[in-house]
């Protein structure tokens, strides 16, 4: 088998490969002697079908399966003793004018790049760190006794405050037209939960049972509503019952009502120090992996392949579907998306992937089955049963194939953070928080 390989572009590459017809033709003959002794045809016995006549109803069949493995085969050695890594399938067609008794191929493909990565000491990393004060555990608890508020109806003199649940009519109207949406008759909403926009809720504050207001009030240009978006509507708000919030107080009942195994007050705040502490800890250490990884980034040099940008704006695309799918959207498949609007994120996928991947080669940064499981099992410790949670796991090959990459995602972190110039910088637990 003769060789050719040449370079067409940066990463992309073409191979010649001259393959015998008499190769083809001999394991094209043995594939339909093979057939013949298991084919079943009318007028003949099963393992007693003439291999002529076998040939004109497989034949060509046979023959394109012999070509495409053969040719896959010559391809596969090519590539192999040229020493190339190949990136996706490579385009294989016929090549005319080849030699009396072959069959000539050429297969257009890319390879992966060389991936040179810079001094890294000169690089600098913001290193965040944050803590879990009195004031983040007291607003927790806050959270916690709101979500457990009860209500009961106020006085009819009191006018509607910052907290209550008010029950309410309403009529929208756009240029003296109801539309669709604006308007709700017992609709209950409680004030300062920013479940209505602020204007409608401070035209709201004050009212007593059986007070009317009428108000302006302007959609943003970016509401969810798109009929009415960017514009301005006319509103009339009836009050019909107003219901003060009652927190529970913050005692043994409460703890025990959210399961905390010492149910104290003592006890309940140890276990929300403990939860918000495990929180921080994921958000900082993926703040700083993504500052690493920015980092990386800027120092590396490469050429990135076509066809891994390609597949990766694919498996974005899917995921968009699945998405938009998930949100019930109608016909979600069919919606229309241009493809390079995930071009930029896919070619930051493709680039860091190929990145990390020669940092963890030439360092030995492969996640470990020790880190694997000690992952896991800080994962799990935050469960009522760890174990089982732990079993979980390890029982299903790609969950732990998800972990095994944070955990070389991980390593190769604290790596580059011990190579580079590290600014600590300590951030509140709110703006920490705050981030998405």
């Amino acid at each position: 088998m003769a060789v050719e390989v040449e370079t067409l572009d940066k990463l992309e590459r073409k191979i010649t490969l001259s393959l015998p017809i008499e190769t083809i033709q001999s394991e094209v003959s043995a594939r339909l002697k093979k057939l013949a002794r298991t084919v079943k045809m009318d007028g003949f016995r099963p393992g007693k079908v003439p291999t002529n006549v076998v040939a004109q109803r497989y034949g060509y069949s046979v023959h394109y399966e012999v070509i495409n493995d053969k040719v896959g085969e010559a391809f596969f050695n090519a590539a192999n003793e040229a020493g190339l890594h190949v990136a996706g399938q490579p385009k294989i067609n016929e090549k005319e004018g080849a030699p009396e008794g072959q069959y000539s191929f050429e297969a257009v493909f890319e390879v992966f790049p060389e991936v040179k990565i810079g001094d890294l000491s000169s690089a600098e990393v913001e290193k965040v760190a944050a803590d879990v004060s009195d004031a983040a555990i007291e607003k927790t608890i806050d959270i916690l006794r709101k979500q457990r508020r009860t209500f009961s109806q106020r006085a009819h003199d009191a006018g509607a405050s910052t907290g209550d649940r008010v029950t309410v009519d309403f009529e929208g109207k756009i240029d003296g037209e109801l539309f669709e949406g604006g308007k709700a008759q017992d609709f209950q909403f409680i004030l300062g939960d920013g479940q209505m926009l602020k204007e409608f809720e401070d035209a709201t504050l004050g009212l007593k049972v059986g007070e009317s207001k009428t108000f302006p009030l302007s959609f943003p240009a970016d509401y969810h509503g798109k009929d009415v978006a960017g514009k301005t509507a006319d509103f009339m708000v009836t009050v019909k019952k107003i219901e003060a919030a009652h927190l529970p107080e913050v005692n043994e009942a409460l703890a025990k009502s959210l399961g905390i195994a010492d149910a104290t007050v003592e006890g309940l705040r140890a276990d929300i120090k403990k939860n918000l502490e495990r929180e921080v800890k994921f958000r900082v250490l993926n703040r700083n992996k993504t500052a690493v990884m920015d980092a990386l980034i800027a120092k590396a040099e490469l050429d990135l392949p076509n066809v891994a940008i390609q597949a990766e704006m694919g498996r974005l695309l899917e995921a968009a579907r699945a998405d938009l799918k998930q949100r019930g959207i109608k016909d979600a498949d069919k919606v229309a998306i241009p493809d390079d609007v995930f071009r930029p994120q896919a070619e930051r996928r493709v680039r860091l992937g190929l990145v990390v991947s020669e940092l963890v080669r030439a360092n030995k940064l492969h996640a470990t089955p020790e880190q694997i499981k000690a992952h896991v099992d800080e994962m799990a410790a935050s469960y009522e049963k760890p174990e089982e949670v732990a079993r979980w796991y390890f029982s299903d090959q790609n969950r732990l194939a998800e972990i095994e990459t944070i955990v070389l995602e991980n390593n190769v972190t604290n790596f580059v953070l011990s190579q580079v110039k590290v600014v600590e910088k300590p951030v509140s637990f709110d703006e920490l928080m705050a981030q998405n």
